[in-house]
């Protein structure tokens, strides 16, 4: 028996949270907590279950997150698969600018990726020389989302995880690079024209005459869950 061919870009599967008004935090200095602990709890079962979780530059340096497995059964079972205990980390990044200090690159065990643009690459790589672990690709200009997708493919990613912000949601979307959309729903307004949304304006392919399929809806709390599949282009 032979392998299976490696895909031509992994399973996509879009996560985020937001008010009822589409904004995905506020303006102000902190982050503004959007869901409910079940529903952490939901997605780092999510997470659990993908081998590379991407973000955007604009989250790492709001957030400063470390995209980790919370749950230690969770590690503990990705390790009895004779997988790293944590996915692998992905951030787009148009300059490449980002702390090699910041938690993303300074945690886990899977290492990470920075996608950044094709000019940028040359500093990027020196930006990063020293970070151990830290791989640095050129993936056009700006950086394309197909060809991030296609080199974590070839890295063995199968199920990818993209947890935002606003510019990397939106150019999976138009680009028509995402398989599922999670979306948990906060049971309140943010109302400020300032704060981000979870998606800018852009041609969507999925529009009135190609919905998406809503294949699950459900509370958690307070929180509404809605979980989308959409047709992405699989070719």
């Amino acid at each position: 028996m032979t392998d299976q061919p490696a895909p031509v870009r992994p399973y996509t599967i879009l996560s985020c949270a937001m008010s009822v008004d589409g904004r995905i935090d506020d303006a102000g200095p902190d982050r503004l907590r959007l869901s409910n602990e079940a529903d952490f709890d939901e997605v780092d079962e999510l997470r659990a279950g993908c081998d590379a979780i991407l973000v955007g530059a604009g989250t790492v340096r709001a957030d400063d997150p470390r995209l980790l497995v919370r749950s230690q059964r969770r590690r503990q079972r990705r390790l009895a698969e004779g997988r790293t205990a944590h996915p692998l980390k992905a951030v787009l990044s148009a300059s490449g600018g980002l702390d090699p200090g910041a938690r993303i690159f300074t945690t886990g065990d899977a290492g990470a990726v920075v996608y950044t643009g094709d000019g940028a690459y040359a500093a990027a790589a020196r930006r990063f020389a020293e970070a151990a672990g830290v791989d640095v690709v050129a993936a056009g200009d700006p950086p394309e989302p197909g060809a991030v997708a296609a080199d974590l493919a070839l890295r063995g990613v199968r199920r990818l995880m993209v947890e935002g912000g606003t510019a990397v949601h939106t150019a999976f979307l138009t680009a028509g690079l995402a398989d599922e959309l999670r979306l948990a729903v906060a049971p309140f307004f943010v109302g400020d024209a300032a704060a981000p949304r979870f998606v800018d304006p852009g041609a969507f392919p999925y529009g009135p005459g190609r919905p998406m399929r809503l294949a699950e809806t459900r509370a958690i709390g307070d929180v509404v869950l809605l979980r989308y599949l959409l047709d992405g282009d699989r070719a």
